[in-house]
């Protein structure tokens, strides 16, 4: 009995090479990984199985019940004869993987087979084998999605012999021939069965393995694929994005050709066929009208391309749709030769490098809308600033136009310029620093004539700078905040300095007074949020702190000191990011 199973352990080897060439096959993958299978594929998967089964009857070893001897190689069966094979195993593997149809259509196959043979047992194991895929199968499908371990399939070969020797013990007659044939060889073939339905598993263990590292390599190159296309379709699904995707693409992805379409035509082809898939052609293949339709990823060969060109070289397609927020606004393709260049591991990496440029179209529109949104409040901020000064300038005007004409006119010289440059900067988002102090000075200028000599303005300006540009509107409502809420009420002596000089790489923009100051529960609020009080509400400050925020980032936000009775001061830093030659608006 040792013998046997040593005997039996060593032809093991002859199943367990054939297991490996099994492994290597596309449609073995599909097994594995629990893939529906078509019926072409299920027939080849009944006939390679119920051949694996075969072999293993043909590596088995004759027993005679006549004189208990074994003979190496399978002959033509006599009467007293019968096998010690390792047939189950390759049954077993048909039901563990195929599910009903392929563990008894390989079962009927080596079962049939092995009635060929002859013997006394030639009807047991014929009809054992088709019970054991009936077996195998059944424990498939209790473990629905599950992966079924070395153990299960360890303890499903070793039952499945086992039910082949009760079997045995109940069909073949003579019983005492049966009793004597079991005794010998029983527990020799449920041992070597379970073990070569285990080692069997270990191989798809392995292969398992050797995807998942091959299928984090390909996680890694997809990642990397995005990331490097990023810049691309950040600006969206144009001509231009589509082409320098696919051209990235297509250097690392090992494809006849890569293509991108929108909902209605091509956008970008790289590769062969390139010369007859042009851009801006219309779509005409079926299935990629399709995948637009149904938004699920879709293998073709080449039939289903439907290219008119003679000749046309591509012969497979894996079509992957791009979407946004579930709509699919376009495909990817990767073309092949043929469709056996297509494996799981491919299409693993076109599913997820799909899904990570699905996602970058989002994030292109979300970033565009945020775009416009910021816009749309830059300008209604600017527009909400340009009332705080027109009522004190009329009434300043009125009340000179019958005591001083010349000089309200020069005033309304003035107003007009600071209107025309404030109506400038609602249309604009960036203005220089030397446009922006003529602002201020020309409203500083009414305001000198409301102070009538007791407002003394001290300019320190670094003319080097004055080619940055600031977003508009960022300095006259603090200099205007100077005046009517810092100095108003002085009698003389008032100032207001006005410094822009280079800091630190950095432009420094800081506005003094020496008014009656901020209280400090006050200053703390000033720029964050609105401020309730009888001069106002702190929108000028509110406004502009968030603008330059938004423009320059939290860096550039205002900073505010101040001391009761001594006047306040200003300050914000600005980038050196623009100047005025480089600006297009």
């Amino acid at each position: 009995m040792f013998e046997l199973l040593l005997t039996m352990l060593e032809r093991l080897g002859i199943i367990v090479t054939v297991a490996f060439l099994m492994t290597r096959l596309p449609f073995f993958r599909q097994l594995i990984n629990r893939q529906q299978i078509d019926r072409r594929q299920q027939i080849f998967a009944i006939l390679f199985f119920g051949f694996f089964g075969i072999i293993g009857t043909y590596t088995g070893l004759t027993f005679s019940t006549d004189t208990n001897l074994f003979n190496r190689w399978i002959t033509d069966l006599s009467e007293s004869e019968a096998i010690a094979n390792s047939r189950v195993i390759g049954i077993v593997m048909a039901g563990l993987l195929g599910g009903y149809k392929v563990g008894i259509g390989a079962g009927l196959i080596a079962g049939v087979h092995r009635m060929s043979l002859g013997g006394f047992t030639a009807f047991s194991c014929g009809f054992s084998s088709i019970i054991a895929g009936l077996l195998a199968a059944y424990i498939r499908s209790k473990y629905k999605s599950k992966r079924i371990s070395v153990t299960i399939a360890l303890l499903t070969g070793a039952l499945a012999e086992s039910i082949q020797m009760v079997i045995i013990l109940l069909t073949s007659a003579p019983f005492d021939r049966a009793l004597v044939l079991v005794e010998s060889i029983g527990i020799p073939m449920i041992l070597a069965n379970g073990i070569g339905s285990a080692l069997f598993f270990l191989i798809i263990l392995s292969l398992i393995k050797e995807e998942e590292k091959a299928g984090a390599v390909q996680a890694q190159k997809a990642l990397s694929l995005a990331e490097n296309t990023l810049s691309h379709l950040r600006k969206g699904l144009t001509l231009q994005s589509a082409e320098a995707t696919c051209k990235i693409i297509y250097r690392e992805v090992d494809a006849s050709a890569v293509s991108m379409t929108d909902q209605n035509q091509i956008l970008a082809h790289i590769g062969i066929g390139d010369d007859h898939h042009r851009p801006l052609s219309p779509i005409q293949t079926h299935v990629t009208k399709q995948v637009l339709q149904s938004g699920e990823l879709l293998v073709a060969g080449k039939d289903s391309i439907h290219c008119t060109h003679p000749g046309c070289p591509l012969g497979a397609v894996v079509i992957a749709p791009l979407k946004k927020r579930d709509i699919t606004v376009g495909t990817l393709k990767f073309y092949f030769p043929a469709e056996r260049d297509i494996n799981n591991i491919v299409i693993q990496l076109i599913k997820g490098l799909s899904s990570l440029m699905s996602h970058q179209l989002e994030i292109s529109d979300a970033e565009e809308a945020s775009k416009l949104a910021n816009e749309a409040e830059i300008k209604a901020l600017q527009a909400q600033i340009s009332p705080h000064f027109l009522f004190n300038s009329l009434n300043i005007i009125v009340s000179l136009i019958r005591t001083n004409p010349i000089k309200a006119r020069k005033l309304l010289v003035s107003l007009s310029h600071f209107f025309r440059q404030n109506l400038s900067a609602t249309t604009v988002k960036w203005t220089t620093l030397q446009d922006e102090l003529k602002h201020v000075q020309a409203y500083l200028s009414v305001e000198e004539a409301r102070f009538i000599d007791k407002l003394d303005v001290e300019y320190r300006i670094d003319e080097n700078v004055l080619h940055y540009l600031i977003p508009p509107l960022s300095l006259q409502p603090i200099v205007e905040n100077a005046v009517k809420h810092g100095i108003k009420d002085m009698e003389r002596n008032s100032k207001v300095q006005i410094s822009i000089k280079e800091h630190d790489h950095r432009i420094e923009i800081q506005i003094t007074d020496n008014g009656k100051g901020i209280p400090k529960e006050r200053m703390d609020l000033l720029g964050e949020e609105l401020v309730s009080s009888a001069s106002g509400t702190g929108l000028g400050l509110y406004n502009i702190n968030k603008r330059l925020i938004m423009m320059f980032g939290k860096e550039s936000q205002l900073h505010f000191r101040s001391q009761p009775g001594k006047g306040t001061t200003v300050l914000f830093f600005i980038d050196k990011r623009l100047k005025k030659d480089d600006w297009n608006e």
